[in-house]
C-alpha cells in the first residue's frame, strides 16, 4: 500500500504535536478533513502504526490529519485526550488551510485510538464543538474489564496481556476508570453524539464491546453503520502492518468510509 503523506507540526495549546497529513484524488470542492489517532493500547506506537488506516481514508475522499499522540500516551489519562482535543480545536481553525472553509471535521481511530475518538466525540459535544460530523471507530478500546466472549475466545488472558498492561497505563487510578471519558463503554449519557461508523470483525479481541458500543449508541437515538466483516482479518494486529500491496480488506474498508461520509453529507462537487 502507498503512503502518500506530508508531514507538520500543529502549534496549539497543548504545544506542538507531530502529524502527518494524508491527501487522497477526490474531486469533492469541500472534502472531509478527519483527525486520525492510530492503534497503539496505550503502551507504544508512532504515527507509521497509522498508515494503513489513514491511507485508506484518503482515498475514500478524505483529507487525513494523523496526530502523533504517543508522547502524551506516556502518561495516565487525560494527557492523550486533552492532547487530542486540542488538535481537533486547531483543526477547526485550519480547514481552509488544509481542506476546504466547509469541510466537514470527523474523528477516526483503531484500537487505543478508537478509544480516543470516541472520548473526543463526547467531549466535543460536552463543550460545544462545533461541526463534528461523524466518528469512525475501528476495534475501539471501550471496556477495560476484558471479559466478552469474543475476548475469551481469542485467548487473550487479562492478565499479562497488551490490552491490560495498556488499560492499566492509561487509566493510571482506578478512580479513571468511571470516568465516561476514559471508557466510553461505561458513558451513562450518550445521546446527542456525532454520528458513528463502528468496524470490527468475526476474528476481532474487540468485537463484541464494538458491536455493544454501537448498539447503545442506537439506543440512545444516534445514527451508527455497524460493519463486522469475515475473518480472517488479523485485526486489531493488522492495522499497524505496513503491507507493500493493499489488504484484502482494505478495498472493503475504504468502501465504508466512503458511503460514510457519503451518508453524513460530508460531499460536496
Amino acid at each position: 500500500m502507498s503512503g502518500d503523506w506530508t508531514e507538520d507540526v500543529l502549534d496549539g495549546a497543548a504545544g506542538p504535536v507531530p502529524v502527518r497529513i494524508y491527501r487522497g484524488n477526490s474531486p469533492a470542492e469541500t472534502p472531509p478533513l478527519v483527525l486520525h489517532l492510530y492503534g497503539s493500547t496505550f503502551l507504544d506506537g508512532a504515527l507509521s502504526n497509522g498508515q494503513a488506516i489513514a491511507t485508506l481514508l484518503a482515498k475514500a475522499g478524505a483529507v487525513v490529519v494523523a496526530a502523533d499522540y504517543s508522547k502524551a500516551n506516556e502518561h495516565p489519562f487525560p494527557k492523550a485526550l486533552e492532547l487530542s482535543f486540542n488538535v481537533l480545536g486547531c483543526l477547526c481553525g485550519l480547514r481552509t488551510k488544509l481542506a476546504s472553509r466547509k469541510s466537514a471535521l470527523y474523528v477516526a481511530g483503531e484500537e487505543a485510538g478508537g478509544n480516543i475518538a470516541a472520548g473526543l466525540a463526547l467531549m466535543a459535544r460536552d463543550q460545544h464543538l462545533g461541526g463534528l460530523r461523524g466518528q469512525i471507530l475501528l476495534s475501539p478500546m471501550l471496556d477495560p474489564s476484558m471479559a466478552t466472549g469474543s475476548f475469551r475466545k481469542s485467548g487473550a488472558n487479562p492478565k499479562g496481556c497488551r490490552w491490560a498492561e495498556g488499560w492499566n497505563r492509561y487509566l493510571g487510578l482506578a478512580a479513571n476508570a468511571c470516568h465516561p471519558y476514559a471508557v466510553p463503554a461505561y458513558c451513562e449519557r450518550l445521546a446527542g453524539v456525532a454520528p458513528a461508523l463502528v468496524l470490527t470483525a468475526e476474528d476481532d479481541p474487540l468485537r463484541d464491546e464494538s458491536i455493544a458500543y454501537a448498539k447503545r449508541l442506537r439506543k440512545a437515538g444516534v445514527k451508527v453503520r455497524e460493519e463486522v466483516l469475515p475473518g480472517p482479518t488479523g485485526w486489531p494486529a493488522a492495522y499497524s502492518r505496513r503491507p507493500d500491496s493493499q489488504p484484502e480488506w482494505g478495498e472493503r474498508v475504504r468502501g465504508f468510509f466512503a458511503e460514510f461520509f457519503q451518508d453524513t453529507g460530508a460531499f460536496s462537487y
